[in-house]
């Protein structure tokens, strides 16, 4: 597997506190883009649309921690979802066959290795970002 080099820094901070607002920011200006779901295009997908709104929901199911873990590579995922053209790691869902899940490596500037995951819905053609998490 080829792992993308993202041009981001992960986001510094060491609680929730700190690194929710300044990803929220980045969010939220997508976010104004858009008059109806907030998207990015991806460079692997051909220019589609990757809908960011599911993150958040799979987002708060996790504990305080793993949160903060999440959110401080935020920027890095966005960077790898927009540019990243390698192929990526091929997941079959066995609970939920009309769903296909695409995992992405990636490594921040510092350094630091970490997981893209994206949702794709067989029937619609959709596709959502549902987590990035470190290696």
């Amino acid at each position: 597997m080829k792992v993308y080099q993202s041009k981001q820094k992960s986001i510094s901070g060491s609680d929730y506190g700190e690194v929710y607002p300044l990803v929220l920011a980045i969010y939220k200006e997508i976010r104004k883009k858009s008059k109806r779901k907030p998207y990015i295009r991806s460079a692997y997908f051909k220019k589609q649309k990757i809908f960011l709104d599911y993150f958040w929901e799979h987002l708060h199911h996790k504990n305080s921690h793993d949160r903060v873990r999440r959110l401080k590579l935020y920027a890095c995922a966005l960077d790898l979802i927009k540019n990243c053209k390698y192929e990526p790691h091929l997941l079959d869902n066995v609970n939920r066959r009309s769903v296909m899940l695409y995992r992405f490596y990636g490594k921040t500037k510092e350094g630091t290795e970490f997981s893209v995951q994206i949702m794709a819905d067989k029937r619609s053609g959709k596709k959502y970002f549902i987590s990035v998490f470190p290696k």
